[in-house]
């Protein structure tokens, strides 16, 4: 006799249709579904926590794993100053370097936080124009690098002191007080000035002078240094200082007159112009309140020849000039200070050479006073036909 067959049905939902079967669950899924949170944690993974505790020589972390996380004890010593601020319940978000220790913990650093606190604070004391106190690592190409609480940073040769340049000393751990002058996170740049500090009250000085100084206004300047680029001017200013007596006091700045300031003329050697010690008339045309240094000008205390060229040269009017330069495009034609001329290539007679020092006879062609420009051509005794 067979036994009868038992049919087994698939289960079916209450519309009767057929459920569909569970995958079976894998390793991955236990562990997802672990109440303690995730695991397996991955080198360079960024994880973000909550302090627990703060110990004399590490910081512990939770980090939803099965433990606490704990700082990589050697970046202790590197922030020190950062981690004292750490207190229980402050979120911080670490690196993982170690996904676990003999112990299980997690090991963090904290450094990218620590760095960041460092520049926030920077970016402080360069707001409050406070004094910070950094240490010397070496001379570099244009200046001194430094260190301030474990970040680098350089004091341009332009922001540090006379005195300072002057002593000539190894800065190799050498303590230097500072001011911040510029911050840049993206750039990781940081650069401080030493002559802020060391030469506050002088600097102070300038610009009080330089209240007293006009722009527009005239001075008598003393020559100080002759430059291939112009000459520095020494002006003297009253500045009324609130010492005990009140007395005016007099204090000295100096300024640079630009080659292109000297005259109306192009300059090509300032040495023929003027020497150290000449006593000169300068006008203030600019000033650099963080340097106290001005810009100056001779050639504006004289008429601008330019001004007045219209009704000194005309169209088609004749005039005696002397040649300057020659040039592959033509011949430069001096027609009185401050005013040249051109004799454009294209207009210079065939049969006839021109040289410096020459004096040639010459009428206006046209006059573009914006631009500065005075086209010319030659007078010829005997005209070609078709030739002015």
């Amino acid at each position: 006799m067979k036994k009868a067959i038992k049919e087994i049905k698939a289960p079916v939902d209450k519309k009767g249709e057929v459920k569909p079967k569970k995958a079976a669950l894998t390793m991955q899924d236990l562990l997802d579904g672990y109440k303690g949170g995730a695991v397996g944690y991955k080198r360079g993974q960024e994880l973000t926590g909550k302090v627990v505790e703060v110990t004399k020589r590490t910081v512990f972390m939770d980090v939803g794993g099965k433990t606490d996380a704990i700082l990589a004890e050697r970046e202790y010593d590197l922030s020190r100053d950062y981690f004292k601020t750490l207190k229980p319940g402050d979120k911080v978000t670490g690196v993982v370097l170690v996904t676990e220790n003999d112990a299980g913990q997690v090991v963090l650093s904290l450094r990218r936080a620590a760095t960041e606190l460092k520049w926030k604070y920077f970016e402080q004391a360069m707001a409050d124009d406070e004094i910070l106190e950094v240490k010397g690592k070496g001379i570099t190409k244009g200046g001194v690098l430094v260190e301030a609480d474990g970040v680098f940073g350089f004091i341009p040769s332009s922001q540090l002191s006379h005195e300072f340049e002057a002593e000539g000393e190894e800065v190799t751990g050498r303590k230097i007080k500072v001011r911040v002058i510029e911050v840049d996170r993206l750039q990781n740049r940081l650069v401080f000035s030493e002559k802020a500090v060391s030469e506050a009250v002088e600097i102070e000085k300038r610009k009080d002078a330089l209240s007293a100084v006009e722009a527009g206004h005239e001075y008598t300047g003393k020559v100080m240094g002759i430059v291939p680029f112009g000459a520095f001017i020494e002006i003297i200013v009253p500045s009324k200082g609130k010492d005990k007596k009140k007395e005016e006091k007099e204090i000295r700045l100096e300024g640079l007159v630009h080659i292109s300031e000297l005259s109306w003329e192009k300059v090509e050697d300032v040495t023929k112009m003027m020497k150290e010690g000449d006593l000169v008339q300068v006008q203030v045309i600019g000033m650099d309140e963080d340097t106290g240094k001005l810009a100056l000008s001779m050639k504006r205390l004289i008429v601008d020849p330019w001004v007045l060229i219209k009704d000194r040269y005309k169209v088609d009017s004749k005039h005696s000039g002397k040649v300057t330069k020659i040039v592959p495009y033509g011949v430069l034609v001096r027609m009185e200070k401050g005013i040249e001329g051109l004799i454009h290539a294209s207009k210079m007679p065939a049969d006839r050479v021109f040289h410096d020092g020459d004096e040639v006879e010459v009428f206006v062609e046209s006059v573009d006073v914006e631009k500065r420009r005075l086209s010319l051509g030659v007078v010829l005794t005997a005209k070609p036909v078709g030739y002015k």
